[in-house]
């Protein structure tokens, strides 16, 4: 583990050149290069129970599954929900989408019916990819719906193998992800061929993940950094990824972590808050520790040393971006952590702060991929400057004389809770149907406990005849849990007999998110 690697510019030359130009065969870079023998994933449950899944088999498999999608109408750039747990098909399914040319579109399980239907409709899905545990959210769609298990495993066994891979421009997409804003409705976000640099980029010198490494990044694969940097990239890179399917707890976590000999994680922020608040004496032996998602704070700096074995080194992206400004791990790239900073840009990216807000030269970022929101030239152009140079993401921070970016603030209204980038708009829409609610505004708020990072709060002014209580909030609490996603609801309600507003009516929320009471 202590043999010094240094990725020179070179090699980061030649992961762009392999798919920036001509025709790139996808499903020989994530799955058909590798040697057959070698480990693609290793499937882990709550007993510590272990399967590991091949490469030859994740090839063999692929094949026969992109067959039956084709039998099934399947091809170049149809859309294709998937509404999977950690579990063999979903890798399988992503690769057999690959090598048909079609477009993988990741649904997290704790969605309810609408917001899957939402994304479904948005674009255009042909085929929904689902478990008997989530089928009740898709069968309403009346999409045409594929299942793991039995009808997976007659796929297998009868349907004819694929194998001519679909040959992609680096323009082509392979993914469409969902990224929510404070108005309107998720954006989609295609995801191209030419991306897989960046990916691999991210995984070798962010991360600094090895051949030797035991690697597990911890983030579910429904969401951008999940299924980036916990599917695709290590398909890229040809290192296994853990997917552990069994309880999230800190003991939980500490365990596999040490029983499997973990020596490269990655996670967020929330994981390690709950590590480092877990009663437990327990400690890993980590090599590399990465964090994404939300900043990081000082405390855990201080706890992760001693803790795992290493420091933890703060990350910073967007669904948009993948991630782009990092503390790296890898030598030849590694600085000392600065209290705060997120650390440098990714080779391939050039990074500044224009007016204040944390911009990506597009100009001079080969690494940069976003081609724009599914059908929304609108709702894109806001993310650029007037003269179209410079990606805008929205935060707030600044640059010291050293190159280190400092992340401030939000320029928007994104609630990060544990990770997770949730849409007061997705909320209060759901909050606005009830029939006791007149008006409503969620906000972020600290999360008093200091786990999740933030929380959601909801402002309710009710509907005459109706009283705020415990009760109510309960109800509105399982309202959202049924109407949008179940990680979404908010964890406080105050009822409250009018909301802030601009004289224009806008709520004003930063004045909720200081409200005592």
């Amino acid at each position: 583990m202590g043999v010094t690697v240094t990725i020179d510019q070179k090699t980061v030359d030649a992961w762009l050149a392999e798919v920036q130009a001509g025709e790139v065969d996808v499903a020989a870079k994530l799955c058909d290069s590798h040697p057959k023998d070698a480990v693609a994933f290793t499937f882990v449950d709550h007993d510590l129970n272990i399967e590991k899944l091949t490469y030859g088999q994740l090839g063999e498999r692929s094949r026969k599954l992109a067959g039956h999608f084709k039998s099934m109408g399947i091809g170049e750039g149809d859309r294709v929900g998937v509404l999977l747990t950690k579990r063999e098909e979903l890798v399988v399914t992503l690769v057999a989408l690959v090598r048909l040319g079609a477009v993988y579109i990741p649904l997290f399980t704790a969605f309810a019916t609408p917001a899957v239907e939402m994304r479904m409709k948005a674009s255009d899905a042909k085929l929904v990819v689902t478990e008997d545990s989530q089928l009740f959210k898709v069968e309403p769609l009346g999409l045409p719906v594929f299942m793991a298990g039995d009808e997976y495993q007659r796929a297998l066994e009868t349907a004819e193998p694929f194998t001519e891979n679909y040959l992609a421009a680096p323009d082509h997409p392979f993914l469409q992800l969902y990224t929510s804003g404070t108005t309107g409705a998720p954006k989609g976000v295609p995801v191209p061929v030419r991306a897989l640099a960046a990916f691999k980029t991210y995984m070798k010198i962010s991360l600094d993940v090895r051949d030797d490494d035991v690697f597990w990044n911890a983030a579910d694969p429904g969401w951008a950094y999940g299924l980036y940097y916990g599917v695709v990239g290590p398909l890229a890179i040809g290192v296994p990824n853990i997917l552990y399917t069994g309880k999230a707890g800190p003991e939980d976590t500490l365990r596999v972590l040490t029983e499997l000999g973990v020596t490269n994680f990655a996670g967020a922020p929330t994981l390690y808050r709950t590590l480092a608040k877990a009663d437990t004496d327990q400690k890993a032996n980590l090599r590399r520790a990465s964090s994404a998602g939300e900043p990081l704070t000082a405390d855990i700096l201080a706890w992760s040393p001693d803790a795992l074995g290493c420091e933890v080194r703060d990350q910073y992206g967007q669904t948009e971006l993948g991630m782009v400004i990092c503390s790296h791990w890898a030598d030849g790239y590694r600085q000392p952590v600065k209290k705060g900073s997120m650390g440098r840009p990714m080779p391939g990216i050039s990074a500044d702060v224009v007016e204040g807000v944390i911009a990506i030269d597009t100009h001079n970022s080969p690494n940069f991929w976003f081609m724009g929101y599914h059908n929304e030239p609108e709702r894109t152009a806001v993310r650029y400057s007037d003269d179209g140079r410079w990606y805008l993401t929205g935060d707030l921070g600044r640059i010291d004389e050293d190159g280190d970016v400092f992340f401030a603030s939000r320029d928007d209204d994104l609630i990060l809770m544990a990770g997770y980038r949730i849409s007061p708009f997705d909320v209060e829409s759901v909050l606005v149907e009830h029939d006791s609610v007149a008006d409503v505004a969620v906000v972020g708020r600290p999360d008093p406990e200091g786990v999740r990072g933030e929380i959601a709060e909801a402002f309710i002014v009710l509907r005459p005849g109706w009283t705020g209580s415990d009760e109510l909030a309960k109800e509105l609490q399982q309202a959202v849990r049924e109407g949008y996603s179940a990680h979404a609801y908010p964890r406080r309600f105050h009822f409250v007999d009018e909301l802030p507003k601009t004289p224009s009516g806008k709520t004003q929320r930063y004045k909720l998110k200081e409200y005592e009471g």
